[in-house]
């Protein structure tokens, strides 16, 4: 018999509005050399069912890949991680993906985190349909933080999955962060399976964040929308467009939203000025070789034990071990 857990620890204020939210949009407008918001806040309801709709589009090759790597590799999932292990989702479980890994390791129970709600409560419920036996124990939370994971999985040995690349989507400081908060949350104990895509042809990683039939696009205006229901504000989103553009430098794909026409507007009461061409910078998307993500992994606290890709060498999942504190180098 399933068993859910319905924990929430998002800081809403009285009116119910994320206070984290509020913060991060008001510092990120008021920035006077580039306005940004972190791509975390992409992910609400209406994002959270946008970005399902863009792992189906033709451009965006990475659910496909991932999910080859955990169709072809299951066997060599369960000998490494082993059975009896309490699997925590950082990001709402993919209908595709996440079933694959649970059938292939025979878990103790899954513990999926998202601050998106609603949608959250509807993965984790078409789950449980489909492992009636497996304890689910849903926590609405920001992930990006320390998290206090379900009394049920105190006493479990860990595997943190974080599918999908969403580790690309933060600067290396803030993925380093990221990564000792999940060691924290996991355990001395715990094992992390991790998705990172690969640096490849520019043209594939534009086209990815920016397909054909305009799905990523919407999805980045979501986040526009948003900000109107939810911080008051009255942005006229039929003024932006969605640009992706890869920045070498950094290895990463760059998700805006470009202002039209100059114009002004308000959010929470406060005034905004854009100029025409200026952008909110809504997402970063970091590539990686295995250097780069071995390093990325180490400095987070995290030792890489084994590696796969798919056949065309497009995207790799990673699988590491909480590193042993350690009193010197």
């Amino acid at each position: 018999m399933s068993s859910e857990t319905n924990i929430r620890l998002v800081d809403l204020d009285e009116s119910g509005v994320d206070r984290a939210f509020r913060a991060d949009v008001m510092a990120g407008l008021s920035d006077a050399d580039q306005k940004a918001i972190p791509a975390r806040w992409l992910y609400d309801d209406a994002g959270s069912q946008l970005f399902e709709d863009i792992t189906k589009v033709p451009e965006y090759y990475p659910t496909r890949a991932e999910t080859e790597i955990l169709t072809d590799r299951g066997e060599k999932f369960a000998k490494l991680i082993g059975p009896g292990r309490a699997v925590v989702e950082f990001g709402s479980g993919s209908s595709v993906k996440t079933p694959l890994l649970l059938r292939a390791i025979e878990p103790g129970a899954y513990v999926p985190l998202d601050i998106a709600g609603d949608f959250l409560r509807a993965s984790a419920a078409e789950l449980s349909g489909k492992f009636p036996g497996l304890p689910v124990h849903p926590v609405e939370a920001d992930f990006t933080k320390r998290v206090q994971l379900p009394d049920a999985v105190t006493d479990m040995p860990k595997l943190g999955f974080f599918p999908g690349s969403t580790i690309g989507n933060m600067v290396a400081r803030t993925a380093v962060d990221l990564l000792r908060e999940m060691r924290a949350t996991l355990g001395d104990e715990a094992l992390l399976l991790i998705g990172m895509d690969l640096i490849k042809d520019r043209a594939v990683l534009e086209a990815a964040y920016d397909d054909a039939a305009g799905v990523t696009a919407e999805f980045n205006l979501n986040l526009l929308r948003r900000i109107n229901r939810e911080l008051d504000g009255n942005i006229p989103v039929e003024d932006f467009r969605h640009e992706a553009r890869w920045n070498d430098t950094f290895a990463r794909v760059e998700m805006h939203a470009v202002a039209q026409r100059d114009m002004r507007f308000t959010v929470a009461g406060r005034d905004f000025a854009m100029a025409q061409g200026e952008t909110i910078h809504t997402e970063n998307s970091h590539k990686f070789d295995e250097r780069s993500s071995n390093m990325l992994l180490r400095a987070g606290q995290w030792t890489p034990i084994e590696r796969w890709t798919d056949a065309e060498g497009r995207f790799s999942l990673i699988l590491a071990r909480a590193a042993r504190k350690r009193s010197a180098p």
